[in-house]
């Protein structure tokens, strides 16, 4: 009987025991998108997620799709959702889903069409900034994937053929307006989220590698081309970082270039976005190791060169000689084939552009060694005695006005007796017959300062222009009167010979 009592005893402690234990909750059943838009409840509903309970819009937890992020085995969050209003667990998956949301290319040219979306995606891209550069990105294959999806949906694109062609940018000359794109509100933020990724130090170069591959850096520098002068910026700092990040595809990145400048000059002359390049390699050059290899010497004298051809010259002439004179600062003796590579291009009817050249050989001058400077004098000097000439003022004070450097004078009075031949007659016949009067004064000046130099030599150089000047003289007083003697003795000729009478009738 107490054996039974004990036992009833247990039951009743042990059922009192379980009720005091809380039930657990039904785990929720994932609700499609679009039941939420066409339920009943717009204004929000309860959902339960790890025993806490919040009321949301639209907080739906779906599986991700295996086609637009395979294997990644996370769950995302409806992509309106905020990433304050989710669990630490569920942002990852949250910035899954607004990546593949921002996928979406809208036509700005019809914003009313698609307002709507159009200002979920722009507040989206937003958020996806912000999250990126709040450091809670956790970097696996699946994330960069999608980051390098969206990024590549937004940005690769064709643009539209031009209607103009590149001309000629110089003092005087109007430059065309640039042209904007109506999606740039977009693609502005889609560039920044794609320098923050690329910059990212808990970023593993090793493993994003395999997605920034050679084809993405393709297309990304044939965005260079663009029309739109933000973009070309954005994109000149993106692949700058790319280029100082991955040392792997160095290499490949100085090749691509190299065939965009050449299809440049030799093919199309159109390009909008060689000076970014250009500003790009200036720093790139700049950390080049000594010796230079031998691709580097390759690159400035087959790419960089030839690119004082084009008539489009001054839109990128500033970066240019940035290059080459970084080059010539690695290796003194690229300067010599620097110089006859400048010359060898030297615009014979475009005053503007030589203008450029002349102010380029003056930088290139002043970090020229004395062995290299000795090798190019007689060409070089010979140009610089025609533009001392020229007719067009602006040209020939340029060239007056390399005399006023110091290390370029220095150069010349240590190699005078070879180039104040060179340029003796085109000072004299600057000072007998040139029109315009401050290159007339330019031009005594600098013969002044000649003749304190080395007044012999400037002397001796007098005597052999007098001489030559009457050689000339006697040689073409030798061809008058040899020309009137044959006229004379024609003459003669017809006359001895008779006219014959022409018989008249009438």
């Amino acid at each position: 009987m107490s054996r039974s009592r004990d036992f009833s005893k247990t039951k009743a402690m042990l059922k009192q025991f379980l009720n005091k234990i809380p039930r657990k909750s039904p785990k929720p059943e994932p609700i499609d998108a679009e039941e939420i838009e066409h339920g009943d409840n717009s204004n929000g509903f309860q959902c339960s997620l790890g025993g806490t309970t919040f009321s949301a819009r639209f907080n739906v937890v779906k599986r991700v799709s295996s086609a637009v992020f395979p294997t990644s085995g996370t769950e995302a969050v409806d992509p309106r959702m905020s990433f304050k209003d989710v669990s630490n667990s569920q942002r990852q998956g949250l910035f899954l889903s607004k990546l593949n949301l921002c996928c979406e290319v809208y036509d700005f040219n019809d914003n009313d069409k698609n307002y709507s979306q159009i200002h979920l995606k722009h507040e989206t891209l937003i958020e996806l900034v912000d999250f990126l550069s709040s450091g809670s990105v956790k970097f696996n294959d699946v994330t960069i994937a999608a980051i390098c999806k969206m990024c590549a949906s937004n940005l690769f694109r064709v643009f539209p053929p031009k209607y103009h062609s590149n001309s000629m940018v110089g003092e005087g000359v109007d430059v065309e307006e640039p042209v904007f794109d109506p999606a740039w509100s977009h693609l502005q933020i889609v560039y920044d989220l794609l320098l923050r990724f690329v910059s990212c130090n808990s970023l593993e170069s090793k493993l994003v590698r395999n997605y920034v591959d050679h084809s993405f850096i393709l297309r990304l520098l044939n965005l260079f081309d663009s029309e739109d002068p933000r973009e070309r910026d954005c994109l000149k700092t993106v692949m700058h970082k790319i280029y100082g990040k991955f040392m792997v595809h160095r290499p490949f990145i100085r090749k691509a270039v190299s065939n965009i400048i050449y299809q440049f000059v030799f093919e199309t002359e159109q390009h909008n976005g060689i000076a970014e390049l250009l500003e790009i390699f200036g720093s790139v050059i700049s950390g080049f190791a000594v010796p230079l290899k031998e691709e580097h010497k390759i690159f400035l004298l087959r790419a960089l060169i030839p690119l004082h051809k084009p008539k489009s010259l001054g839109i990128y002439h500033q970066p240019l000689t940035y290059c080459v004179v970084q080059f010539i600062d690695k290796d003194q003796k690229l300067a010599s084939a620097a110089v006859k590579g400048i010359l060898k291009y030297w615009p014979i009817t475009n005053s503007q552009k030589e203008l450029m050249f002349l102010s380029e050989l003056e930088e290139v001058l002043e970090i020229m060694s004395i062995s290299e400077f000795q090798k190019v004098i007689g060409p070089l000097f010979r140009r610089i005695a025609s533009c001392l000439n020229s007719s067009h003022y602006q040209v020939a004070e340029r060239a007056h006005f390399l005399w006023n450097n110091e290390r370029i004078l220095s150069l010349v009075s240590q190699n005078q007796q070879a180039i104040i031949p060179l340029i003796f007659s085109a000072l004299e016949r600057n000072a007998q017959n040139h029109w315009n009067q401050a290159v007339l004064n330019l031009t005594r000046n600098l013969q002044k300062m000649l003749f304190e130099m080395d007044d012999q030599l400037m002397i001796l150089c007098q005597r052999a222009a007098e001489e030559e000047s009457s050689t000339l003289i006697s040689t073409l007083e030798k061809r008058r009167s040899a020309w009137e003697h044959l006229e004379i003795t024609a003459r003669d000729s017809q006359n001895s010979a008779g006219n014959p009478a022409c018989p008249v009738t009438g």
